[in-house]
């Protein structure tokens, strides 16, 4: 059994790529995972990404807003509204951006690791 590389496969799964072969989609909406890809023909339907995706966004996103607005906050003192207007959307927008990539990591972390089904089957070769 071969080692199949961690990074490689998370940076294509983040880019919503294949995490075996980099160059088939692993995602058929916005969050939906393909059930295998269209190039190598790698199976996805039984990953198991569940609520680890949204928790590592919240995690990523609540680092970055927060020690934002607390500089912003301490730097120029605004009004409570005008951190509103720039926080509320800034938090949904950056979110909204991260929750795809985050969770095709996860896939090729998953893959990677041979968790979930993906150490089994005909596709075993990294």
């Amino acid at each position: 059994m071969t080692n199949r590389p961690k990074f490689a496969a998370m940076y294509r799964g983040a880019r919503g790529k294949c995490p075996r072969c980099g160059t088939g989609r692993l995602f058929e909406k916005f969050l939906k995972v393909a059930d295998t890809c269209d190039n190598c023909g790698q199976a996805f339907h039984h990953h198991r990404a569940d609520d680890a995706p949204p928790y590592v966004t919240m995690f990523i996103v609540g680092h970055v807003i927060v020690g934002a607005m607390l500089y912003y906050e301490i730097a120029y003192q605004p009004p409570m509204w005008l951190h509103a207007a720039i926080w509320l959307p800034l938090t949904l927008l950056m979110s909204l951006w991260l929750m795809q990539p985050v969770k095709g990591a996860l896939v090729g972390l998953q893959w990677a690791n041979r968790m979930h089904g993906f150490g089994s089957g005909s596709h075993e070769g990294a």
